[in-house]
């Protein structure tokens, strides 16, 4: 783990020392605006910069991507160790978007974060798929629970988020004799899917991105209701040390913007404080 936090920090400062040595020219001459974040997020992040990039000429977006502890210990690495290299202004990421909220909280409670620039951008719910085949499917997961007939596929809860969020919303639809038997664990969420389309059960519960990767292959029947399954909420903010805050800015404000929206959507997001995640089970129904 501590290799892949070295690498992550190098390669940043290796691109930044290279666009202040002149090494490397930014496109058309512009600036570069680098942002560090999840794999998980790779589909949005790399949709929202391509747009930005589309609406911003001369502007290059460069991402980089770490788990967790990696985006974690190489911010930190920044902020300590190099404390005499870098300050306000001169740092080498302009923007962290990490998965979850969880990480992003912790960085704003040590200040390496502007607190006052999160921005949440995106949301994921639990959704039920079946095979896209299926003519007579579950209309809802309150129908799952109540027919003991149906097998369904989920994530390990004690190695995925999303396996942690399954369960509390199977825990709030019923009681633990209600799914006895009745549950097929997979390691994440491409395992559930892969048990699905391999007839080991009748319904999975994924991520809404999850079911939009895998369209052709299976279909979105139920979202799970907000008052049972509250949203994994996605959020980036500005890095204390970003060297443009104004370029930091405006990307903050593009993403909150009707453009971002639609890319996020698209991909089977939600958008924060919007009644978005409806629109992806019509959008399937169609």
């Amino acid at each position: 783990m501590r290799m892949a936090t070295t690498y992550l920090s190098t390669r940043i400062l290796l691109l930044v020392m290279g666009v202040m040595l002149g090494l490397i020219v930014p496109a058309f001459g512009g600036e570069t605006l680098v942002i560090a974040g999840s794999p998980s997020l790779a589909a949005p992040l790399d949709a929202l910069g391509r747009a930005f990039e589309a609406t911003h000429p001369g502007v290059k977006v460069q991402l980089y991507y770490g788990s967790g502890l990696e985006l974690r210990q190489t911010i930190a690495t920044m902020e300590n160790r190099d404390r005499t290299k870098y300050f306000i202004g001169s740092g080498p990421i302009h923007v962290i978007a990490p998965g979850g909220d969880e990480l992003i909280s912790r960085l704003v409670m040590r200040y390496y974060v502007l607190p006052e620039t999160r921005t949440p951008y995106a949301t994921a719910s639990l959704v039920l798929v079946v095979p896209e085949s299926l003519v007579e499917a579950p209309a809802s997961f309150e129908a799952v629970a109540q027919d003991a007939r149906i097998r369904i596929a989920v994530a390990d809860p004690k190695l995925t988020v999303l396996g942690q969020k399954t369960d509390e919303l199977l825990h709030a639809l019923g009681a633990a004799e209600t799914w006895k038997g009745r549950l097929d664990v997979a390691t994440d969420a491409r395992g559930a899917l892969d048990h699905l389309m391999n007839g080991k059960a009748d319904a999975a519960i994924v991520f809404g991105p999850d079911a939009v990767r895998e369209s052709n292959r299976v279909r979105v029947v139920a979202v799970a209701p907000s008052a049972i399954d509250r949203p994994v909420i996605h959020s980036m903010a500005m890095e204390r040390y970003c060297p443009n805050r104004s370029l930091c800015e405006e990307f903050l404000g593009y993403v909150r913007g009707a453009d971002a929206e639609a890319i996020i959507t698209r991909l089977g997001y939600g958008v924060p404080a919007n009644r978005v995640n409806e629109d992806l089970l019509r959008a399937e129904r169609k």
